[in-house]
């Protein structure tokens, strides 16, 4: 990717960049050196001290907490366009970083160098504006899935999961157990539960919703 080529992307990706000044701009393009990786690919690791500021240009990533049991809950995505909120938390605390972050597909990103990220902040309110927008907006998903961990059992969870997915749910078990926090031995006997009374056709890596009625039911509060 040429550097006219990232700058377009970024523009187009990043709208808060066209709010700054040029000279800020190029010096973004000169310093983001844009990475791919497959999916699979762990970007990030729980202690491990964040580098940079990474913002999506391409694939989707997931960002999840993981015990020692090997069991995970996913806090949020990254879809292109956006960023991580963990790490600005991680760059402005100074603290490592407390989740992993795993390429769901695969991934082109860049970082911005803490210095830059740094005098980005202090020097250029929208840049300031867009990253504690971060903080509001991934908040508000982080309080949605305690809410739902909190307050709603696992069959509920899971039919409002599969809802959210379409007609057509192409995801293995063990993708939505980790989707749910929960784990695959459960996520399993509930599906085959709901094939049982006939709200869904289990196939190889994928779910079909027959019945979206009932589990709009289930899914209510």
């Amino acid at each position: 990717m040429t550097a006219a080529e990232l700058k377009t992307k970024l523009l187009q990706l990043f709208p808060v960049f066209q709010q700054l000044p040029d000279a800020a701009v190029e010096e973004i393009v000169r310093s983001a050196t844009p990475r791919q990786a497959p999916a699979g690919t762990i970007l990030f690791e729980a202690a491990s001290p964040c580098t940079g500021f990474p913002m999506l240009l391409e694939g989707r990533v997931r960002v999840v907490k993981s015990a020692p049991n090997g069991r995970e809950v996913q806090l949020y995505r990254i879809a292109p366009g956006e960023s991580c909120l963990l790490s600005s938390s991680c760059l402005l605390g100074g603290s490592p970083y407390s989740a992993t972050g795993v390429a769901e597909t695969a991934v082109t990103l860049f970082a911005l160098p803490p210095a830059l990220f740094h005098r980005l902040l202090a020097e250029h309110k929208p840049f300031r504006d867009y990253v504690f927008g971060l903080f509001s907006e991934r908040l508000a998903d982080l309080m949605s899935l305690v809410e739902a961990v909190t307050f709603y059992k696992l069959d509920q969870r899971l039919a409002a999961l599969l809802l959210g997915k379409g007609e057509l749910v192409r995801a293995t078990h063990q993708g939505l157990a980790d989707e749910l926090g929960s784990v695959r031995e459960m996520v399993s006997r509930l599906l085959a539960s709901f094939q049982d009374r006939g709200w869904v056709a289990l196939g190889r890596e994928q779910i079909r919703i027959t019945d979206a009625a009932a589990l709009r039911r289930l899914a209510q509060p």
